[in-house]
């Protein structure tokens, strides 16, 4: 099974779930099981609120748990076999792809197979055959090379939890030279609206809610 993962500081993408990049540990079973991963004799919620940004995802083992929970909810979704073997593709940014390709593949391809886990008490044993990664934003023009097609520059724009990632491409061609990483992604977006909210009115909003305002929903 192929499962595709976005790593986002914002929030954890396959191609058929999503939830927020937020993981609380526990030493002991926590008052529900819903969205609780067991491992290593550990409890964890994953997907609630959002933990502390680090430079780099593979400063600690955060980001591996919630691959778990990624890998449990898409063959969930897809009616799979809990005990399977996997073939894991996720995405890195265009400015540091080079730089951070090699740590992350190893921080998510570890020696530890088949994998165990348990979640949402339902038991897991995954063995992960490969781990391929790909230049974020850019992957996606291969599905729509029309948008490329006759232009003799296009500017690309990955807008992501933390930073927009920019490239622009010429007569087709990525030109490396222009990629950029801005920390002016959703994460700030919201803290910023929180903010001001905060100094106009006097009320505290939650991220849930200024969600909801973004996507035209009541609120």
């Amino acid at each position: 099974m192929i499962i595709g993962i976005d790593h986002g500081y914002y929030a954890i993408k396959t191609p058929h779930v999503c939830f927020p990049t937020g993981l609380t540990g526990y030493d002991y079973e926590p008052y529900t099981m819903q969205n609780v991963l067991q491992y290593n004799g550990k409890f964890y919620v994953c997907g609630t609120g959002r933990q502390t940004l680090v430079r780099s995802k593979t400063s600690n083992d955060n980001y591996y748990l919630l691959t778990m929970a990624a890998i449990a909810q898409e063959i969930r979704y897809r009616r799979g076999e809990r005990k399977t073997d996997v073939v894991l593709t996720a995405g890195l940014p265009l400015a540091s792809f080079g730089r951070e390709k090699k740590g992350f593949r190893e921080y998510l391809f570890r020696k530890e197979q088949p994998l165990r886990f348990r979640y949402e008490d339902e038991s897991y044993e995954i063995r992960i055959q490969d781990v391929k990664l790909f230049p974020q934003g850019y992957s996606a023009l291969a599905l729509h090379p029309e948008c490329v097609r006759d232009e003799p520059s296009v500017l690309l724009a990955d807008i992501g939890g933390w930073t927009v990632d920019l490239m622009r491409l010429d007569n087709s061609v990525p030109n490396a030279a222009t990629c950029r990483s801005l920390e002016l992604g959703v994460i700030r977006c919201v803290d910023e609206i929180t903010e001001q909210v905060r100094r106009n009115t006097g009320l505290s909003v939650t991220d849930i809610q200024i969600e909801r305002v973004l996507n035209g929903q009541s609120c």
